[in-house]
């Protein structure tokens, strides 16, 4: 242990701390920009300097280490006056066109000047011109950047994708796409984790609230929304509503005001992708596929973006069913469309996802088995959501909780874990154990995939067969996990990915809360949900059951094949920069 002064209190901390842990730990803040712990601590942005007895020049909290007997000053006239100078040096070269921002309130520049009382600008404004591409569904606004590198640090040390790099020098210096690629021209897999850990409104969603207010208010458009299972459980967060209070039948209630005709749960999906998913496991196992390379699931867009474009070799390995969001649109716009007794492209289907990713798959040329364009019209993130429910003015607070709508907002236990890691696999087991034995098991048999551990495996008995899975999040964590598969050093037979850290729940999408990583939290709530919940097993849906009987047939059908599995060839990644082991 360490004992140091900070502003005259004695703190005794950990050898090895930072003054910014160690003052943190003593209840006392120091502002920061681009501090991330383990992930970004480089004092780029000079904002959490301090005083150290001593020492001529202020020194970064964050990556300055305590000594015994240091003496520590947080808030001097000397601290006060170089923080506000690095501040206004980055509101010299920032759009500060607040009202327009869609970080507005949730800005943590914008915050630190308002705590700082900077009402002037004493420094000639020069921002950077940078014109914005609307073609992708990742938007990177230069003249918002403050240069803090969350960015470049998350892509490359959580994601292990080095999208993001330093440009230029001196004040010519900027963060710009690697390797002079553009965006879209990138191997970028929107997972969407450098927009969540960014402090300002330099990164964001392609926004489409627009385009869904216009269908809402065309009479000719019959609108359907799905929610995916992990929105339930961040949606209330910017209204300020306990999680026992933003349920989603609430959200269901807040959709009805936005106007929208029908409201359906992603859930219902969800028990179709395990029917097909468990159903083609079953094949592959039986017929000896799976005795080389595993089975990976092909829910998360942004892991299949990172397999076709990272190891395109193994693109086969991947489950050929849709994902639910997919599987969704295309029942909407079929199934649903006949018992409404209207043509397809009447139907104008809205998916609200936690999830950059999403809105790139909808846009793919093997989306659109329905015969009306695309399956899915529009994806809106939870972000975009709760901005719609805001310029409505839906009182949200004020809310009945309402049912949603049948057939499709049926949904089990099974699919709502859908939306933290370990949830697919499990889901799958539940119903792969009944389809292989015949009986159901025991609904918590398969809790060895839970957890927060990146990487975890276990083995379970199928009968007289041993069934070896893993469950990994993460991308950085899902390249050592292929590459151990790859070399022959662990074997499985059925694998989950998920490209953000934790699941949907921590997913690109989701609300931004500064310093905060939220996917377990959110996770954890969704297994609560699954254990109040009636129906535990997807195989036992019974609205599930019934458009197996009077449209899709059975599993792996034809018309199952047709409207809910994929030609995964038949989409292009742009060329990868491959980063090696």
């Amino acid at each position: 242990m360490v004992k140091l002064t900070i502003d005259g209190k004695e703190v005794l901390v950990p050898e090895g701390s930072t003054i910014l842990e160690a003052a943190t730990q003593a209840g006392i803040q120091i502002p920061t920009l681009c501090y991330l712990k383990d992930i970004n601590e480089i004092g780029a942005c000079r904002v959490c300097v301090v005083e150290v007895k001593g020492n001529d020049k202020l020194v970064a909290s964050c990556n300055n280490v305590v000594r015994e007997g240091m003496e520590v000053t947080t808030n001097s006239h000397r601290v006060r006056e170089a923080r506000k100078t690095n501040v206004e040096l980055m509101l010299s070269r920032h759009d500060c066109q607040c009202p327009t921002c869609v970080r507005s309130g949730n800005c943590g520049l914008q915050a630190l000047s308002n705590e700082l009382g900077l009402f002037r600008q004493p420094y000639e404004k020069r921002v950077p011109k940078m014109k914005i591409k609307k073609n992708f569904p990742l938007i990177r606004d230069q003249a918002k950047c403050i240069e803090c590198m969350r960015c470049v640090q998350v892509c490359d040390k959580v994601q292990g994708m080095n999208v993001w790099d330093v440009s230029g020098t001196g004040s010519r210096t900027v963060i710009d796409v690697s390797h002079n690629r553009e965006i879209e021209d990138s191997d970028c897999t929107l997972c969407g984790q450098c927009i969540t850990h960014c402090p300002v409104g330099a990164l964001r969603e392609y926004d489409e609230t627009d385009a869904v207010f216009d269908a809402i208010d065309d009479p000719k458009k019959i609108t359907v929304v799905q929610i995916a299972p992990a929105v339930r459980a961040a949606w209330g967060e910017p209204f300020g509503l306990k999680r026992e209070d933003a349920t989603v039948k609430r959200l269901v209630s807040a959709l009805r005001q936005l106007g929208f005709d029908y409201i359906f749960d992603t859930n219902f999906a969800a028990d179709l992708t395990i029917m097909e998913e468990g159903n083609e496991l079953l094949k592959r196992l039986q017929e000896g596929d799976l005795d080389r390379y595993p089975m990976f699931t092909s829910c998360c867009p942004g892991w299949v973006r990172f397999l076709k474009g990272q190891y395109p070799e193994l693109t086969d390995r991947l489950s050929t069913a849709k994902s639910p969001q997919q599987m969704f649109g295309a029942m909407a716009k079929t199934y649903y469309a006949q018992i409404l007794g209207v043509p397809a492209d009447q139907i104008y289907t809205v998916s609200v996802m936690p999830c950059l990713a999403k809105k790139r798959e909808a846009s793919l040329p093997t989306m659109n088995d329905s015969g009306a364009e695309h399956d899915v019209d529009v994806v809106l993130t939870t972000r975009e959501i709760d901005r719609m429910l805001r310029a409505a003015q839906v009182k949200v607070l004020q809310l009945e909780e309402e049912e949603f709508d049948a057939p499709l907002g049926v949904g089990t236990g099974a699919a709502v874990i859908f939306g933290t890691t370990g949830g697919v696999m499990e889901a799958a087991l539940r119903s792969g154990y009944y389809l292989a034995m015949g009986e159901n098991p025991p609904v918590d048999a398969f809790c060895a995939v839970r957890g927060t551990k990146p990487w975890r495996d276990a083995t379970f008995q199928l009968g007289e067969a041993k069934l070896r899975v893993a469950v990994v999040s993460g991308l950085a964590n899902t390249r050592k996990l292929v590459e151990e598969v790859k070399k022959g050093r662990v074997h499985y037979h059925f694998v989950e990915v998920m490209a953000c850290p934790g699941g949907c729940g921590g997913g690109g999408g989701q609300p931004i809360w500064e310093g905060e990583e939220l996917g377990a939290v959110r996770g954890k709530l969704l297994y609560q949900l699954d254990e109040q919940s009636a129906l535990r097993f997807s195989h036992e849906n019974p609205a599930v059951l019934a458009a197996y009987e009077s449209y899709l047939e059975a599993p792996l059908s034809h018309r199952a094949h047709q409207l809910l599995h994929t030609d995964h060839h038949g989409w292009e990644m742009p060329k990868a920069v491959r980063v090696e082991e």
